[in-house]
């Protein structure tokens, strides 16, 4: 009998992320910087042949096109076989830095998705997600006026209805 996959319809951030993954503020003032710093709170438990592993997907990803996607977001993802399972991190930036978004406007508000080949389905799905809750005008204020972590996925959850 094979066993068969599914992708689960409907993706809550507030699922993938934990307040140890959330940064308020991120430290980094640049694009390459920031891009590490992420990857850095969704690799606590891994070595650094892993870490390094991830940052590249990124960062090649990021060479494709910018994550960027405009109104002061940027969702930097990537696939690795470094993990097992689809993570996530979020941080704000106390100023704005320039991410090279498509809008051509600084970024304070980041989602980092990372994860194996195997979950490009849920990865898609979650991209998707992100990128709908943060097209809220609302939502993006709140979260990128969080003071802590904690109040970042109270935000979120809320929002979710999780």
């Amino acid at each position: 009998m094979a066993v068969t996959r599914t992708v689960p319809r409907f993706v809550l951030l507030s699922d993938l992320l934990s307040p140890d993954r959330i940064r308020v503020p991120l430290q980094s003032t640049d694009k390459e910087g920031l891009l590490s710093e992420l990857v850095e709170l969704v690799t606590v438990d891994c070595d650094e042949q892993r870490r390094r592993s991830l940052l590249r997907a990124v960062r090649d990803r990021e060479a494709v096109l910018s994550t960027g996607i405009g109104n002061g977001v940027a969702i930097p993802h990537g696939k690795s076989g470094a993990l097992v399972e689809l993570r996530l991190a979020a941080g704000v930036t106390a100023d704005p830095v320039d991410f090279d978004a498509l809008d051509g406007a600084p970024v304070s508000l980041f989602f980092l998705l990372v994860g194996p080949e195997s979950s490009a389905g849920h990865h898609v799905k979650a991209l998707s997600r992100i990128s709908r809750l943060l097209r809220k005008d609302d939502l993006r204020r709140r979260l990128i006026s969080a003071r802590s972590s904690d109040e970042f996925i109270e935000t979120l959850r809320e929002l979710e209805g999780a």
